[in-house]
C-alpha cells in the first residue's frame, strides 16, 4: 500500500469518526471492527479514485451507520444508548448541584435580608432524601458555608436516571434484543 497524503488520510479520519460517533450504541469489538473495515475500503478505494471520490462514493453514512446498528439488533427494536445515560447522569448531577447552590444561596440572601451585619450560625435543612444540611457560619454579613452532601438517595436517584435516560435494562441477557 502506497503512502496517501496527509489530506487524504485526514479525509478518511474524518469520515470514520463521524461514522464511529453514529455507531456508540454497538458494542465496542464490534464498533471498532466495522470502523478498521471503513478505514481499509477507504484507503483502498482513495489509490483508484482518490479520496474525495471514495467518500462521495460511501454514500449517506446515516443510512450506512443504521445499517450496521439494524444488522446488530434489528430494525425495530429499540436498543440501550450509553450516550443517553450519560447525558442522564450528567444532567441529574448538574440538577442536583444547580438545586443545592440555589437553596443554599437563597437562604444566605435571606438571613441578609433579615440581618444585614448577621453574626452567628445558622443552618438551612437541605433537600430532604436528596441533601444534607448546609451549616453557614455568619461575622459582620460574611458568610462561610459546609455542608450539603449527597444523601445515599441521591445516589439511588442518579443510578435510576442513568438507567431510564439510557435503556440499560436492555442489557440484561433475557432482555436484550435479539442479535442477528
Amino acid at each position: 500500500m502506497s503512502t496517501l497524503a496527509w489530506q487524504d488520510r485526514l479525509r478518511i479520519e474524518r469520515t470514520v469518526w463521524a461514522f464511529d460517533h453514529r455507531l456508540q450504541d454497538l458494542p465496542r469489538k464490534s464498533r471498532v471492527a466495522r470502523r478498521r473495515e471503513l478505514r481499509d475500503n477507504l484507503q483502498s478505494a482513495t489509490e483508484d479514485v482518490g479520496a474525495a471520490a471514495a467518500v462521495r462514493q460511501l454514500g449517506d453514512r446515516r443510512q450506512l451507520a443504521a445499517g450496521y446498528l439494524a444488522a446488530e439488533y434489528g430494525d425495530w427494536q429499540p436498543r440501550p444508548s450509553w450516550t443517553s445515560a450519560a447525558a442522564g447522569a450528567v444532567l441529574f448531577y448538574v440538577l442536583l448541584t444547580w438545586l443545592l447552590e440555589a437553596g443554599s444561596s437563597a437562604f444566605r440572601s435571606g438571613v441578609l435580608t433579615g440581618q444585614p451585619g448577621a453574626t452567628g450560625r445558622f443552618s438551612w435543612s437541605g433537600i430532604p432524601y436528596l441533601l444534607d444540611d448546609v451549616n453557614f457560619t455568619f461575622s459582620n454579613g460574611l458568610s462561610t458555608s459546609v455542608g450539603g452532601a449527597w444523601r445515599p438517595w441521591a445516589y439511588v436517584a442518579l443510578v435510576l436516571v442513568t438507567i431510564l435516560a439510557g435503556r440499560l435494562w436492555r442489557l440484561l441477557p433475557g432482555l436484550a434484543p435479539a442479535r442477528r
